[in-house]
């Protein structure tokens, strides 16, 4: 199979403006990413998907790929849709841009369970210990299966522990996916649903259309750069 990791990169985010560009320690975030994602050995082909001439720029001016969107978008995986959809490809891996810290084994273990035709869709997610965290809105937990797939997306507190005396498992949905190519061709060409308007989790929309996704468990994916303060704290990590 052919496999390719897509790095979706808006310049303009919402609540921390032009945060791909931002230097972290040598470099900037975006080409923490991209290099990072390269480095994982794991892609017939990485590229960064982008509106942007300013992020266009700093990956190809040191030797990156990568590609303008034609439309606006507002999410990263129509963005990625518009890029692949005359591509050769079968598998398609949406690594965030404010990921720096990209490693081999979760992308390895996400690509894996494509070995079962009837995955159309996985996605990334770990444990959540801090309460704090797991209150959070900010960070968006999921339910699954025992077999893995998931059930419910949500910033709220699920599932929620009425009995106290049973042991409950807390994860956070880590936004790296992998699809068939064809499932997000599909994704892109169905209109938002009424859990995903409500939640502002894009992931939903498989589940409201019947497509369970695939999660995989990981340790640790290090941090994600939403927020001035998830720098500071990246920095400390280099």
């Amino acid at each position: 199979m052919r496999t390719i990791a897509m790095i979706p990169a808006r310049y303009a985010a919402t609540r921390f403006p032009a945060k791909l560009m931002q230097v972290l320690k040598d470099k900037t975030v975006i080409r923490h990413t991209y290099d990072n994602t390269v480095a994982t050995g794991l892609f017939d082909e990485v590229m960064v998907v982008t509106d942007s001439e300013i992020i266009f720029n700093e990956i190809t001016q040191h030797g990156g790929k990568a590609k303008m969107s034609v439309k606006t978008h507002e999410s990263g995986s129509d963005r990625i849709a518009e890029a692949i959809a005359d591509m050769e490809v079968d598998i398609v891996v949406n690594v965030q841009g404010d990921e720096p810290f990209v490693q081999a084994d979760p992308l390895r273990k996400l690509l894996e369970v494509f070995a079962d035709e009837q995955v159309q869709v996985a996605s990334l997610m770990q444990v959540l210990y801090d309460d704090s965290f797991i209150s959070d809105p900010n960070y968006v937990k999921v339910a699954v299966d025992k077999n893995m797939n998931s059930l419910l997306f949500s910033r709220s507190v699920i599932p929620y522990q009425r009995d106290k005396n049973v042991a409950v498992t807390y994860y956070e949905h880590i936004g790296v996916y992998a699809f068939r190519k064809q499932a997000l061709l599909n994704f892109t060409s169905w209109p938002m649903t009424p859990l995903e308007a409500a939640e502002k989790v894009e992931c939903l929309r498989y589940l409201e259309n019947g497509i369970p996704l695939k999660m995989v468990v990981t340790k640790y994916m290090g941090v994600e750069i939403d927020t001035p303060e998830d720098l500071e704290r990246a920095e400390k990590m280099l």
